[in-house]
């Protein structure tokens, strides 16, 4: 089994504006040291190489961020362990916050790419019925 993630934000400007500036130059670079991180699978991305204009929960004004990891250790090691922390810690210059789950984790079978409506199921199962081995977040996570 391998550990699939979704987180999605809000972001405070339009995505062209001098307000996201620096998280939209930084996209690419850090979407570099995933795609180069031990672990690491897959990740959503459209003909761009990002998913910025990827839309979920019908929502224009939500952008969603996708990924498949060999392990939740491998994902960890991503997200606070390389350049992505610094970006991490900055994400309320860029987003707003939202009044429910903003990301969710599950297994899913070696080969399987979700796609955006199972993330969706799985946000929002999280969002309504807590954590499960369904979808669960880094406070409860859940073996293979």
């Amino acid at each position: 089994m391998h550990l699939a993630q979704i987180n999605i934000a809000r972001p405070k400007y339009p995505m062209d504006s001098i307000g996201m500036a620096d998280f939209v130059n930084n996209l690419d670079p850090i979407n570099t040291v995933a795609e180069n991180s031990p672990g690491f699978i897959w990740r959503l991305k459209d003909e761009t190489g990002n998913a910025t204009q990827i839309h979920i929960f019908n929502d224009p004004g939500l952008i969603v961020n996708m990924s498949v990891w060999q392990d939740i250790a491998s994902l960890k090691q991503f997200m606070f362990k390389t350049h992505h922390i610094d970006f991490l810690k900055r994400k309320k210059e860029w987003f707003e916050p939202l009044d429910s789950a903003s990301y969710a984790m599950w297994w899913v079978e070696e080969g399987h790419f979700p796609t955006v409506a199972e993330a969706e199921e799985r946000l929002h199962h999280l969002r309504e019925r807590g954590e499960s081995d369904y979808a669960f977040s880094f406070k409860h996570s859940f073996t293979k």
